[in-house]
């Protein structure tokens, strides 16, 4: 029988400590400057070092040895830094860790269909809303989030979506983390007022961006659940106020949980049980 082989470990046997000073300051620094240069649709030298802290010499060898892995690259033309293909290729593998983006593209499809606008999958990740996919419409006036783009938790459709499933302990941290900031009139900056709406949420199964982030722009989303019953990722629609008015809400919410509830089955997941998983009452 042959001999089983154990995988290595993910840290040295004696790792315990996680102070900063346990980091690789050169790999700090160049992450750093990595999230600048993604940050921007191209960006000078001058503008880098800039943005990022870093003396110019000191960002420019930072950037020759991204370059020289293919992640980042440089334009002559314009004298412009970019992201390269071997970061997408590196953030493709963490899509790669769930099924929830492949399984979501044809019921993502089916919504745009369905209503001609937008649909968005979303997770939250350090209280921040993160897009990974999106199927847009071919509307002139629409909403568009590529992959990566952050948005605030509480203005935010999906967020609110995810929100209202967390434990009251990780929304407390969240809010306490990163406030609530008011984008629009519309946006809710009151706790309570907001924990109101995350109740309502639980309630009826859908969430509403009712212009909370951008004057003129609604979202309805709905939560994806895993195999243990928890909010792991949003799926939405979104488009102008002029499209997605407030008396289609009731039936685009059905359409968008029932795209939800199709894809958490697909992935295996489970809704949570009534009164069961979700957030402590406030």
């Amino acid at each position: 029988m042959p001999q089983q082989i154990g995988r290595s470990r993910g840290r040295p046997r004696s790792f315990h400590d996680t102070a900063r000073h346990t980091l690789v300051r050169s790999l700090d620094r160049a992450m750093d400057l990595l999230k600048v240069v993604a940050s921007g649709s191209g960006m000078s030298l001058t503008e880098i070092a800039e943005a990022s802290g870093q003396p110019a010499s000191s960002a420019y060898r930072v950037l020759l040895t991204l370059q020289k892995h293919g992640i980042v690259e440089f334009q002559e033309a314009g004298q412009l830094w970019h992201v390269g293909v071997e970061a997408f290729r590196i953030g493709s593998a963490f899509l790669g860790r769930t099924s929830i983006v492949e399984q979501s593209r044809t019921v993502m499809q089916a919504i745009t269909a369905a209503t001609g606008e937008t649909a968005n999958l979303a997770i939250v990740e350090r209280g921040e809303v993160i897009f990974v996919s999106q199927v847009e419409t071919h509307e002139p006036i629409r909403a568009f989030f590529a992959p990566g783009t952050k948005g605030p938790i509480h203005a935010s459709g999906i967020g609110k979506a995810l929100l209202a499933y967390f434990d009251r302990a990780r929304i407390d941290a969240i809010v306490e983390g990163q406030g609530l900031t008011s984008y629009t009139a519309k946006t809710i900056i009151d706790k309570t007022a907001l924990l109101e709406e995350l109740a309502a949420i639980r309630e009826r199964g859908w969430a509403v961006d009712d212009e909370e982030r951008t004057d003129g722009m609604r979202c309805i989303a709905a939560p994806v659940f895993n195999a243990f019953g928890e909010a792991a990722a949003g799926i939405s629609l979104s488009g102008p106020s002029v499209r997605v008015r407030r008396e289609r809400d009731a039936e685009f919410g059905a359409l968008i949980k029932q795209a939800a509830d199709q894809i958490t089955t697909a992935t295996g997941g489970r809704a949570p049980r009534s009164g069961a998983d979700g957030p402590a009452p406030g």
